[in-house]
This record gives structure tokens, sequence and C-alpha cells, in this order.
């Protein structure tokens, strides 16, 4: 179907100035066989020149040198004005050739490398100097006027604009789809910069957080098929280098979910909270199953023990690489994800053969105690509020009943402490020996949950043929003050003989009372851990 005319725009003259020179000098080249003029600064001036490919030098072109190391060269009249000027307005044009400003058709720009700068760790100098100040500048500039010039920020672009430039030139639907990718990237950058700025640089140990207009970006990772649920449209965005599902590789299986994603973040960032070789597995967002061991075989064993049942068709996390045995393991029942730092070449052999079975490698553990901001949105906005890096140690523990633990006691109370933390309010963990083995998750009543942790160790055991409830002779831990007494005794009754809480509670006397008079061992941590 033959496009109108009225919407296409000719391309005579273009400004290249790119930090990204990835498939710059074919693209420059096509331009010019096409006979554009094509004026740049700089490096990329260089690398066009080194090729073999026509360029103008800018400061030729507008009759102004660079000036202040660079930081001045294309902010001037000539630029902006052949940037900006309406084509179909006499007046615009009457100005432009009074002052001797030629129109730019197209602009091709992506911005200093700040973002990469900040992720390297770079010097508070290095990082402002990084900040792009020209480069936005044209950018909005050119995107503005989209009706007459074409904007490219990216080389993902060059193939769209050289397609419709041999039919011509530019249509309206492309440089209206690239213009709103400019000023998306443009909010980006601006959003990452202003972030920097809020994490506190030099001697400003900490700026504002929570500053008055806060602003989120991200780069779409992946398109996905829907949501949640079928109805509803998804992608992935990422945010930042931290490592984790953001930084994963996909080395083999299906299309991964919203809900594959969502769970494995949830799995990942558990099983980095542990420093021995530990297993996590998760269903629908919480851990069914956590387990230290002296190896990761070991490990699955003793976390797939916990919630067998819940355990099919759920996520693993590993924090150490895949190595084969443990995989072996894995494989044996139905598994959607396995997130790892990495995985041995043996490993990966025994998983190719479930190539449904998706694989993710990730380069790294989370930072259990990285700083950050989490975020969760709202109708007509969203909350904001720091990472819950909260972490207790055997020295933050406050014994509160007659009975202190035993040191086999306190090292599985830290165990399930950490694993609490990982499971939706109001939690309750059992754990023995470095495994859980029962875990209640997202009651709106504490007793629940621990009557429901108590309920599973039980079905656990008559399905590993066991008589005696898992949960016998185990540690007990609450994500939060247990409010009234039954809590702790239904955890009494299920076999615990020591618990960690965050106390807290007005009846904190009364459940004391309650775990001296059962004989077992209560501390408590000050610090609790809701995630809803």
């Amino acid at each position: 179907m033959r496009r109108p005319m009225s919407d296409i725009v000719p391309i005579r003259r273009a400004l290249i100035s790119v930090s990204d020179k990835t498939g710059l000098v074919p693209f420059a080249a096509a331009l010019a066989a096409a006979g554009v003029e094509i004026l740049s600064t700089g490096g990329s001036a260089t690398a066009l020149r080194t090729a073999g490919v026509p360029v103008k030098d800018v400061s030729e072109h507008t009759g102004f040198p660079e000036i202040l190391d660079g930081r001045v060269k294309t902010l001037v009249p000539q630029i902006h004005g052949g940037l900006l000027g309406r084509r179909d307005s006499p007046t615009h044009q009457a100005q432009m050739d009074e002052h001797g400003i030629s129109p730019i058709d197209l602009l091709v720009v992506n911005l200093y490398p700040f973002e990469a700068t900040v992720a390297r760790g770079a010097a508070a100098e290095d990082c402002v100097e990084n900040i792009d100040i020209g480069g936005p500048a044209l950018i909005r500039a050119a995107a503005k006027n989209h009706d007459f010039v074409t904007v490219v920020i990216e080389p993902a672009q060059y193939d769209a604009v050289l397609a419709e430039l041999a039919a011509g030139g530019t249509t309206l639907a492309l440089r209206r789809r690239l213009a709103g990718a400019a000023y998306a990237r443009t909010a980006a950058y601006d959003a990452a910069i202003a972030a920097w700025f809020a994490a506190g640089q030099g001697d400003v140990v900490q700026g504002d957080l929570f500053p008055e207009r806060l602003t989120l970006a991200g780069t779409r990772s992946l398109s996905l098929r829907y949501g949640e649920n079928p109805h509803q449209q998804a992608a992935f965005y990422a945010t930042a280098a931290r490592p984790g599902v953001a930084t994963a590789t996909q080395a083999q299986g299906k299309e991964l979910s919203y809900n594959n994603l969502n769970d494995t973040d949830a799995a990942y960032e558990c099983v980095a909270e542990f420093a021995a070789p530990t297993v996590v597995i998760v269903k629908h967002a919480n851990p069914c199953g956590v387990a230290s061991a002296a190896d990761l075989a070991t490990a699955w064993d003793a976390a797939l023990r916990c919630d067998p049942v819940s355990a099919f068709g759920g996520i693993v996390a590993v924090n150490r690489p895949l190595d084969r045995a443990a995989a072996e393991k894995i494989a044996a029942i139905f598994t959607e994800v396995i997130i790892a730092p990495d995985a041995e070449p043996a490993a990966r052999a025994v998983l190719a053969r479930k190539k449904n079975l998706r694989l993710l490698l990730a380069g790294g553990l989370p930072d259990p105690a990285a700083a950050g901001l989490a975020f969760r949105s709202l109708a007509g906005g969203f909350l904001a509020q720091t990472r819950d890096a909260g972490r207790v140690e055997r020295e933050d523990l406050r014994v509160v009943t007659r009975r202190a633990p035993t040191e086999a006691e306190l090292d599985d109370l830290l165990f399930a402490f950490r694993v609490c933390k990982h499971v939706k309010s109001n939690a309750i963990v059992y754990a023995k020996s470095g495994a859980t083995v029962g875990i209640g998750a997202g009651q709106m009543s504490r007793v629940d949950s621990a009557r429901i942790a108590a309920w599973k160790s039980a079905e656990a055991a008559k399905a590993a043929g066991l008589e005696t409830p898992l949960a016998a002779g185990s540690v007990v831990a609450s994500d939060a003050f247990f409010p009234f007494a039954d809590g702790l005794e239904a955890a009494v009754a299920a076999g615990a003989t020591a618990v960690i809480q965050p106390g807290g509670s007005m009846r904190d006397a009364e459940v004391i009372a309650a775990a001296d008079a059962a004989g077992i061992a209560m501390v408590m941590t000050g610090m609790r851990h809701f995630r809803h």
C-alpha cells in the first residue's frame, strides 16, 4: 500500500554524536550513500573519518569552537535552531535564513554512560563528568519537533530509519514512535541522576531518600505473555545491576512468566541470606522448604522433606554453582525454574533432558544488606520504603525465659528467623537441624499460622513414613510478636522446644509465662519482619 506523501520527511542533513558506537559506521555510511550531509563531534567524527565516511565538524558548521573541555559544543543556535525550526512556518524559515541556520532532519545521539559509571563504583567526580547536558537538550529538541525531525537514541533503531529512508524519507508514525522513546530515555536518565544524588555522595553520607518528587525508571528486559492472570498484560523492567533475577541469563527452558519471575525473585532473595550450601523451594512467593547442609544435594533432600506436596511445580534457588548431584535430585520432580549463581557443565547436561525447565544463571547472589527502595502500587500512587535489610545475630538476642536455648537451638533459631523474614505474614516457621520442618504463611491469625505449620509437619512426616511429626523437637520462629499466648501454646503442642520472636506485645509477660510453664526457651530479637 502506497504511503501518503504528506507525512514523509526526507533526510538531507544529520547530526551524529554518540558514546555507543555499535553499528555506527555502517549506519552513517548508508546515510552518506543516500546523499545525507553528516555533522559530527569528537570521537564520533573521528570514528567516521577513520572509516572513510564523509563528515563535517559541528564547529565548522556553526563557526563556534568547542569550549570548556567539550562541555559546550552543540549548545548553540545554529544547532538547536536547525532542530527546532518548523518547516511549515514562514516566520521560522525567515528567521533561520536571516541567521544562517540550516535545518537538521536527523539527530543521532546517545548519552554519556552515567548509569554504567555509577554501577562500576566510580568516584563522585567521574560520575558528575558523565552527566550529559547537551545530549538530553538535543534529544528533547528533536523529539519536540518530530513533525519534521527524526530522533534516534540507540543502535537498535538504525534499521527502521534506513528502511524508510530507502523509500524516500521517514514517516510520521516512525518519528512519533522514536520521539516517545526519546523522552522515555531522557526521563530515565534524569531519574538515575536524581537517585544518585538522593543516595548521598562524598561527605554527604545520606541524601534525601524520599524527595518531594520521585521518578522510577527501568529498561524493559522481557515482554511477557500475560500477568498474574491471562487477562492481564505484563512486562519485566530492570532498574539496577544488583545481582538477582534482573542480571540472570536464561540457559534453557520455556518462556518465563510473570509468576515465574515473581516467585524466582522470592526464592533467590531468601537463599542469599545463608552462608552454608542452601536450597530454597518456593511456591506462590512463599518458601515451602529451606535447608542448609554440607552440600546442595543434602540440602535439597532436607528442604523437600518439609513439604513435598507444595514443592511439585515449584521454584528452586541455590546459593552455590549447581552441581550434578543436586541437579539429578531436583530434576527428579516437576520444577518450573531453577536459579543459581552458575551451573557446572555436568549439571547443565542433566537439566538439558528437561527441555521445559527454566534454568537461570545470575552470576552472583543478591546482597541481603544492600540499600535501596522497595515499592508497592496503590490506586493512584505507590508506597516506597527502604528494603528490609535487617539481620539478627546472636549478640542481638535477649533470653527472656528461665531456660536459655542450647547452642544447637540457637543455630536453628537464627536459621528459622532468617527464613521467616521471607514468608508472608503472619509467618510461623518450625526448623530443626538447619532445615524447615513446617511453614505457616499469610494467615489473618498468628495462631492459625502456627497450627497450619504444625499440620504440614505432620503431613510431611506421614509422607516420609514417620510416626512422629517433623516439628517434634524443633524450634519455632515468628515474624512478629505473639499477641496472645495461644500461638505459643500451639507451637508447644507441635513439639517446639525453643522460640524466637521480636517481642513488643502488651502481653509479652503472659507469653513468657506460658513458655516458662512449658519449660521451653524463648529469645526476643527486637526486630520484626512483616512481609505483606
